[in-house]
């Protein structure tokens, strides 16, 4: 590999910058979970307000849990044309258990995911386009819920100055966000801009570490401009609503939980829920950790317990932890068997782009 100057660099490994990488996430993971949740609540106290759960309760919250799991199925068919329903759900279960499981897994369930969209007939370009697309509209609403959950909690009175910088900070990204966006879709030559804007602040960036300089990014963000406005024209309403759903299905997760463990509304409303929600969301999107593990517990769990006794504390890690069996835990099994799937479904390998698809390759 060569920098931009010409000169050689490798790179530190990568099975060292893996090892690096998990030794860090155990650290982290450890410590939350050894070192800081139970000064929150006792592991005896947390499981014995689990067991208390009655079956029909369980039941609910498996089912929700499945409705959460399917929401962003629908997501992954808005934005990729020509990809059916059961597809989705295979690439969307094993990519979800190996970000869940693997230091670095994000970029490996990409790879995944890549490598099912391809031996279904799809190509890169149409592979890229769907990812941003998704990972944009995802982010939107990310942005958005706390700014959502600060104006409903004005409305209660329940505003602190913590939740007012945070919402007003998530506000100034989310505004950013959709005008850079917009000004994409505006026209050529400014796609062409930032593209290239963008191109040198990330060149600035890699030269630092000693990593090549980026190129055509001008370009690039032409060919997205045009591809994004084509598949958006039809179906920017659907993936809205998908979207929407998948998110307040999660949070739907959570609020059945801390309901079914005790917590209850006169305890911690449903709209402090949303917004500990939305702001322990952002922070555990971190990649500091395998799918937030540990930093995404502790986040609910400390954004839920302002201002509650001990009790209640107890009631609200019990639901934390039952809230991400279901959404971290369950899908890791259903996700490896969804890979299997995937390598014994021949029927749905092609080998080349479907003619329902827009998207080249």
């Amino acid at each position: 590999m060569r920098n931009g100057t010409g000169d050689q660099w490798s790179g530190p490994p990568s099975g060292l910058r893996r090892v690096l990488q998990g030794s860090l996430s155990l650290a982290v993971v450890g410590a939350i979970f050894v070192g800081v949740l139970p000064r929150l609540a006792s592991y005896s106290d947390v499981w014995a307000t689990i067991r208390d759960m009655t079956p029909l309760e369980s039941v609910i919250l498996a089912a929700v849990g499945i409705f959460n799991l399917a929401a962003y199925w629908f997501v992954l068919v808005a934005v990729l044309p020509g990809l059916t329903l059961g597809q989705a759900a295979v690439a969307n279960q094993a990519s979800t258990a190996i970000a869940n499981t693997l230091p670095g897994g994000g970029a490996l369930g990409a790879g995944v995911t890549y490598a099912m969209y391809s031996s279904w007939g799809f190509g890169f370009r149409a592979f890229t386009l769907s990812t941003l697309i998704s990972g944009i509209w995802n982010n939107f609403v990310k942005l958005a819920m706390p700014v959502v959950a600060l104006g409903l909690l004005a409305i209660a009175g329940d505003v602190s100055p913590a939740l007012m910088t945070a919402a007003l900070a998530g506000m100034a990204m989310l505004i950013t966000a959709v005008a850079v966006f917009g000004l994409v879709l505006r026209s050529d030559q400014l796609a062409h801009r930032i593209g290239e804007g963008l191109g040198r602040t990330a060149s600035s960036l890699r030269a630092v570490v000693h990593r090549p300089l980026v190129t055509k990014w001008g370009e690039a963000a032409q060919r997205f401009r045009t591809d994004s406005r084509a598949l958006l024209k039809d179906r920017w309403l659907g993936l809205t609503v998908a979207t929407l759903t998948s998110h307040l299905s999660l949070y739907l997760v959570l609020l059945v939980a801390l309901r079914h463990v005790g917590v209850a509304r006169a305890d911690v409303s449903w709209v402090r829920v949303l917004a500990a929600f939305a702001f322990a969301r952002l922070i555990s999107a971190l990649p500091i950790t395998p799918g937030g593990l540990g930093v995404a517990e502790l986040g609910y769990a400390a954004a839920l317990s302002i201002g509650v006794d001990a009790a209640v504390r107890t009631h609200i890690v019990a639901a934390v932890l039952v809230f991400r069996f279901i959404t971290f835990v369950l899908p890791v099994p259903l996700g490896a068997a969804a890979y299997l799937l995937w390598r014994h479904k021949r029927s749905w390998w092609r080998e080349s782009v479907p003619a329902v698809s827009p998207l080249g390759d």
